[in-house]
């Protein structure tokens, strides 16, 4: 009787084995889920999907594709990255999806994920009557330039101005604008906030700023560690960099223009923080008070004040 050789086995032979494996795997080691997927089967299909080049919406058709032994060895060493090192998929694979947009990002760079993201899929309705009168947008924060992205295909008249501290975030988001041929209509600031950017106004300013109370930043789970602190820290309420955007917006504005602001779960802060207006709440999957609008009157004199 011949012996196979004990060197060419292998304990998975299929992708339905290697999903087991990894569902099981991260669910014991209580991995954090919130960078683009929120289970761990989603996030063990899309790392195997992705580690074997195939379609990331066809899991079914290759569930029991076996493997080349090679390929069994990158899908496992991957499943051991994210559970040994406890970042989120997208480090590893240099890719993030957003609103089916795909954007590069590395560890520079805050993961893309927003409400404001499916607001501007649906082009700011109601409150932006006119989509292609939008000449001018300015969006504070950019970090991948993910959003500025969204905004230049959704608003095809309009300019955009990105503005992001990070000198590492700037060359991801300048990345990305050169990937989706928006460098021509889409224009990078290195600035911090307002300074340094054209003196001009705009029919939109859009801001997704670092907004995590100091409290909840203490608590955050080690996948969100891994970003980029000044991306989330927003001080003791989270309202210190929201607080710099609303006060100076009412001279960036023009007269018939809005801000639009994602404060994630500071929706309380955010009361507080401005009792002199009186914030509109605006609807998004993660409920009636994660992004809020300003007009360009209520914002008149806030800078004097």
């Amino acid at each position: 009787m011949l012996m196979q050789d004990s060197t060419t086995v292998t304990p998975f032979s299929t992708v339905r084995d290697l999903l087991r494996y990894a569902v099981t795997r991260f669910n014991k080691e209580k991995l954090f889920f919130g960078h683009g997927t929120d289970n761990a089967y989603d996030e063990a299909a899309y790392l195997i999907l992705h580690t074997l080049s195939l379609p990331l919406d066809r899991l079914e058709p290759f569930l029991d594709a076996k493997l080349l032994p090679e390929e069994v060895a990158d899908v496992m060493d991957i499943i051991e990255q994210r559970v040994t090192e406890r970042v989120p998929a997208a480090y590893l694979t240099h890719e993030a999806w957003l609103q089916g947009y795909s954007f590069y990002v590395d560890r520079g760079v805050i993961i893309p994920r927003s409400f404001l993201a499916e607001l501007i899929v649906e082009q700011f309705a109601p409150w932006v009557a006119d989509p292609d009168g939008i000449e001018d947008i300015l969006e504070l924060c950019t970090g991948s330039g993910c959003l500025a992205i969204m905004m230049a295909d959704q608003f095809p008249n309009a300019h955009v101005d990105a503005v992001e501290l990070s000198p590492a975030a700037l060359s991801i988001a300048q990345t990305n604008i050169t990937n989706y041929s928006f460098d021509d209509r889409i224009q990078l600031y290195h600035a911090d906030l307002y300074d340094g950017i054209p003196e001009k106004r705009y029919q939109l300013i859009v801001a997704n700023p670092p907004y995590v109370n100091q409290d909840s930043m203490g608590r955050l789970p080690l996948e969100y560690k891994a970003e980029p602190s000044m991306a989330l820290a927003g001080g003791v309420d989270g309202m210190d960099t929201v607080r710099r955007i609303v006060k100076t917006a009412g001279k960036r504005l023009t007269d018939d223009g809005l801000l639009i602001v994602e404060i994630g779960n500071e929706a309380e802060h955010a009361i507080a923080a401005f009792p002199e207006l009186e914030l509109t709440w605006i609807t998004t999957s993660g409920g009636d008070d994660r992004v809020f609008l300003l007009t360009a009157e209520q914002l008149k004199g806030l800078d004097a004040a």
